[in-house]
């Protein structure tokens, strides 16, 4: 169980240089610390929101899913990010419309949806902060209908291994060629060709629960 100065700590730590120490004090005092493990599902669609999420380390993915559970990526948050989506759903006070899932072992703080207007009225940084993540979080959007509407798939799967590269800080992917085809809203038998092609080229190696990215 953390304390309030254990909390306020990690808080300054992801965004001490957004937020004057005051707000991090306050936020301190409502935080609800949780901890996922990797491909654990956070929010379902259809869920009642009413806690706001803030990442302190680890990455999550926020996709869209129909009633076939069909998903459809939309952008990830890291640390120091919340999740706009999130954020709406607490506002207009409906369910949520997104999937939250972890991508890897993550730590978050959770907080009252109430106390986001509220601290939208004291504090300038705050307002700020929630104004860049929207912004933030509708660039991600634009770049990834770009990327449907635009690039062959080919590319998209070449940018979707760089991306998840970066995301978790290591050239080892473990990921499924479902849960590709999946993120890129394609088949498996699509996905597991053009990895094929894209190790024959000698951009990755493919293992049994593994790709390796051999170049950016």
């Amino acid at each position: 169980m953390l304390n309030k100065e254990d909390k306020r700590k990690l808080i300054d730590g992801v965004l001490g240089y957004v937020l004057e120490p005051e707000l991090i004090s306050e936020m301190s005092d409502v935080a609800r610390f949780r901890e996922t493990i990797t491909d654990e599902i956070i929010v379902h669609v259809g869920d009642q929101l009413k806690m706001i999420p803030i990442l302190i380390s680890g990455s999550i993915k926020i996709s869209r899913e129909d009633n076939d559970a069909n998903e459809l990526l939309l952008y990830y948050i890291e640390g120091g990010d919340t999740c706009a989506m999130t954020l709406q759903c607490c506002t207009v006070k409906t369910n949520s419309q997104i999937k939250a899932t972890s991508m890897e072992p993550s730590v978050m703080f959770m907080f009252p949806a109430e106390m986001m207007e509220y601290w939208m009225d004291k504090y300038k940084s705050w307002r700020e902060y929630i104004i860049s993540s929207y912004h933030m979080r509708l660039m991600e959007l634009m770049e990834t209908v770009d990327a449907m509407a635009f690039m062959k798939l080919d590319e998209r799967l070449l940018k979707y291994l760089n991306d998840q590269a970066k995301l978790l800080g290591s050239l080892e992917i473990h990921h499924t060629h479902q849960q590709i085809a999946d993120d890129l809203h394609s088949s498996r038998v699509v996905i597991s060709r053009l990895l094929k092609q894209l190790e024959n080229k000698g951009i990755i190696e493919l293992h049994r629960n593994n790709i390796i990215l051999k170049q950016f």
